[in-house]
């Protein structure tokens, strides 16, 4: 499990990175088009030339060829042989450095288990599904047992559905394996369920490195906040714990209930996008149901952004602009809303 380390790279629009990622990490790079995000892992790969040093282990990977530097890189367009099995697919690295038949044998099988794919062994890709590609691609990446591993968009091009169990998998596998993981994504929601640690890139520079909550808390400047979409911090006066691993908090005149072994939360973030609004009372139950009036709208180009008062509390809710335009709500009219329990964040 190695620890990586960026002491002064440069390569094009990407200038003097200094960033250490630890031992068996799962470290997500997140950032819009064209950030420099997959530049990053060209350079830790060994793919492209950079000034600067890459370390690995301690060890300066510089003079290193890719193949040397005992990282496994899972690229965005997967490039599996459209003209070879899975199976085969699979074992291409191995058999192109020299294992045994035996040893790539076990190896094939293990990684077929591993990823749920051995009904596939025999397929070729043109009969396998998208997310399943992933899946043999990443197989073929964790092959030479590389003690890190890159991942370029993952899910990428997957269903929203697809791309959650996905991604979540990989996570739980990665980790289970202490693989060292550099994870790239433009989905912040995604960077938030799966990452140890998480570093937002702008324009080649990194703007902040932190863990999950430590973005909703304390953004770094105001590009990170408003890419985080400026999320609702609420103190929480009681804890109270419930069964199964949740916990009901009170702020002022809002009841939230969020996932959570403590005892004692102090604050929770709330990101916009996570607050749902109604213009009418649902008729289904909902989780952390709320009740309040529109105090403020600001309309952007796809979203609209409605601010609530409910009781002494303010929420900001971040719509999508078609939802609004097809509900009847103004400033001072009465709305109704819900929390998502899946996208808060504590501090105890």
């Amino acid at each position: 499990m190695p620890e990586i380390q960026l002491r002064n790279v440069t390569i094009r629009n990407c200038r003097n990175l200094n960033l250490n990622i630890k031992n068996g990490e799962y470290f997500v790079v997140v950032g819009e088009t064209g950030a420099g995000k997959t530049t990053l892992l060209n350079m830790i790969a060994g793919v492209e030339a950079y000034t600067g040093s890459v370390l690995i282990d301690d060890v300066n990977v510089n003079p290193l060829p890719p193949f040397k530097r005992g990282v496994g890189y899972l690229f965005q367009e997967l490039a599996l042989f459209p003209h070879l099995s899975v199976m085969a697919n699979i074992g291409f690295g191995l058999k192109a450095q020299g294992y045994s038949k035996k040893v790539m044998a076990k190896k094939i099988s293990f990684l077929l288990e591993l990823m749920q794919i051995r009904h596939l062994a025999e397929r070729y890709p043109h009969q396998i599904s998208g997310g399943e590609k992933k899946r043999v691609a990443l197989a073929r990446s964790l092959a030479p047992s590389p003690k890190t591993l890159l991942l370029d968009e993952p899910t990428s091009g997957l269903d929203p559905r697809t791309a959650t169990h996905l991604s979540t998998e990989l996570h739980d596998i990665l980790k289970k394996m202490g693989v060292t993981t550099v994870h790239v994504t433009h989905d912040l929601k995604e960077a938030e369920k799966i990452s140890d640690r998480i570093a937002f890139m702008v324009n080649g520079s990194i703007e902040k490195v932190a863990t999950p909550a430590a973005f909703f808390f304390d953004p770094a400047n105001t590009t990170v906040a408003e890419f985080i979409g400026m999320p609702n911090i609420l103190e929480c006066r009681q804890t109270r714990p419930l069964a199964a691993g949740l916990v009901e908090v009170v702020s002022d005149d809002l009841k939230i209930i969020l996932p959570c072994n403590c005892r004692r939360i102090r604050k929770i973030a709330i990101p916009p996008d996570a607050v749902d609004v109604f213009d009418t009372k649902p008729s289904e139950p909902l989780v952390n149901p709320f009740e309040g009036t529109v105090e403020k709208i600001d309309r952007h180009n796809a979203t609209v952004k409605v601010q609530v008062s409910i009781g002494k509390n303010r929420l900001t809710s971040e719509l999508p602009a078609n939802a609004f335009m097809n509900m009847s709500i103004a400033k001072g009219t009465k709305v109704y809303g819900a929390i998502r329990m899946n996208r808060l964040h504590h501090i105890e």
